[in-house]
C-alpha cells in the first residue's frame, strides 16, 4: 500500500477517532463528575451521609469496573442498536464507550475530592453554606486540578477502548487497524496506525499536564482564594453567596 493510499483512508478514520472520543468523553464527564461527588457526600461523615445509597452506588460502579470492555461492547449491542439504530459505525461505538468510561471517571472524581482539606469544608459550613455551595464553593474549586488530570486520564482511556472497539466495526483508527493492518497483513499501515495514536495520546497527555499546572500555579496554594475566585480582597459573605 502506498503512502497516498494510506493519507485516503487515515483522514477519515481519524475524523471517527476524534469523534467518538470527544463525544464519549463528554458523556463520561457529564455523567461520571456528579456521581464521584455523590460518593463522597454520601459516605459516612459526609455532607449527605447515606449508607445505603452509598452503598448501591458503589456496587453498582465496582460491577460495571469490572466488566473487560471488549465483553462490554458486545453485551450492549441490542441496546446499542435500540438507543442510537445502529451496532456499527463510530456513533454506536459511544454508547459503551462511555458506559465503560463512567465508572471508572467517577472513581478518579471521588479520590480527588476527598483529598480537599477538610477545614476548607468546615469553614463554609460555619459560615452557613448549604450543601449546594459547600459542593460549588469548596470541594469542586479545590478539586478541580485533580479533576482535569482525571478527564487527561480518562480521554486516553477512551482513546485506547477506541481502537478496541474496532474490532466489533466501531469504526475509527481501530477498525482500519483490524481490517488492513491484521487482516490484510499491512505491517508497514499497522505501526503507521500505531505511531497516530502514540502521538494523540502524547499530545492529551501534555495538554492536560499543562492545564493542571496552570491551574495548581492560578490557586496559588490558598484554598480560600481559590474557592472564593474573587481575589484576595472577597468577604466571607462572597463565599456563602449562591
Amino acid at each position: 500500500m502506498t503512502w497516498e493510499q494510506m493519507q485516503e483512508l487515515i483522514g477519515p478514520a481519524t475524523q471517527e477517532t476524534f469523534q467518538m472520543v470527544g463525544v464519549s468523553a463528554a458523556f463520561t464527564v457529564l455523567l461520571g463528575l456528579p456521581l464521584g461527588v455523590l460518593l463522597v457526600v454520601t459516605d459516612k461523615g459526609g455532607l449527605l451521609a447515606n449508607r445505603a445509597v452509598n452503598k448501591a452506588i458503589g456496587f453498582v460502579v465496582n460491577i460495571a469496573r469490572s466488566v473487560p470492555f471488549i465483553i462490554l461492547m458486545i453485551a450492549l449491542i441490542s441496546f446499542t442498536r435500540w438507543l442510537v439504530g445502529t451496532s456499527i459505525g463510530w456513533q454506536a461505538a459511544t454508547v459503551p464507550l462511555t458506559i465503560g468510561a463512567v465508572p471508572f471517571f467517577a472513581r478518579l472524581v471521588e479520590t480527588s475530592v476527598r483529598e480537599v482539606d477538610r477545614g476548607l469544608v468546615e469553614a463554609v459550613q460555619s459560615m452557613g453554606g448549604n450543601t449546594w455551595t459547600i459542593v460549588r464553593k469548596a470541594l469542586l474549586p479545590e478539586a478541580l486540578p485533580g479533576i482535569v488530570a482525571s478527564v487527561t486520564t480518562t480521554v486516553i482511556t477512551l482513546i485506547g477502548y477506541s481502537a478496541m472497539a474496532g474490532t466489533v466495526g466501531g469504526g475509527g483508527l481501530g477498525t482500519l487497524a483490524v481490517n488492513y493492518g491484521y487482516q490484510r497483513f499491512e505491517t508497514t499501515f499497522m505501526w503507521v496506525i500505531v505511531a497516530e495514536l502514540v502521538l494523540i495520546v502524547t499530545a492529551v497527555q501534555l495538554i492536560g499536564d499543562l492545564a493542571v499546572r496552570r491551574l495548581s500555579r492560578r490557586g496559588g496554594g490558598n484554598g480560600r482564594t481559590r474557592l472564593l475566585g474573587r481575589g484576595p480582597k472577597a468577604t466571607d459573605k462572597d463565599l456563602v453567596a449562591s
